[in-house]
């Protein structure tokens, strides 16, 4: 029988059948500047924008990113976009509420301060030292390199806003959280 999931208290150990075909699409990050977050996350981390659209009613604008698959084909029309947008994995979507970018003292909690709340969001590279290279050549901030502390081979960065990224590759992390073995 295949894999479905990790028992645990309060796990429903069988997904109902009414959510067949349900999809984590997206995560969304509030930013001050959205020129200064879309070059960070286009340029240092690569996403591309799918989408973007602004809500001149209610002052803001939403920014779809995400690394689009290998031979994946993304429609030019808008409306086509939009609904391919929706159907994706890991999408990244920036809110930026008109005028954050001109206050000097504004800032969004980062869920990192106390109250704690929000942790990160998790990018997977393909090679941790290399990407870890990358930061340190675009001046990325660190919370944690990946020799520091005790969980090792996992970085955190934050991006401009100071929300946390936490860079992992995967095969280092094969007995993450396991007990070392003597």
């Amino acid at each position: 029988m295949p894999f479905t999931t990790e028992i645990h208290p309060g796990v429903c150990a069988t997904a109902p059948a009414q959510t067949q075909g349900f999809v984590l699409n997206h995560s969304m990050l509030r930013v001050k500047d959205p020129v200064v977050a879309l070059d960070f996350y286009t340029r240092v981390l690569g996403l591309r924008v799918l989408r973007k659209l602004d809500f001149e009613e209610m002052s803001f604008s939403l920014y779809f990113l995400a690394h689009p698959q290998l031979g994946q084909t993304v429609p030019d029309e808008s409306g086509e976009r939009m609904a391919h947008t929706f159907e994706q994995r890991g999408i990244l979507e920036l809110t930026h509420n008109w005028g954050t970018e001109t206050k000097d003292d504004f800032s969004y909690h980062n869920g990192n301060a106390q109250p704690q709340g929000f942790g990160h969001i998790c990018f997977s590279v393909p090679d941790l030292d290399a990407a870890v290279q990358w930061f340190d050549e675009n001046q990325v901030q660190y919370v944690k390199r990946p020799d520091q502390g005790k969980m090792k081979d996992v970085a955190f960065i934050k991006d401009p806003d100071g929300y946390w990224i936490e860079i992992v590759e995967a095969a280092r992390l094969k007995r993450l959280g396991m007990p070392a073995s003597g």
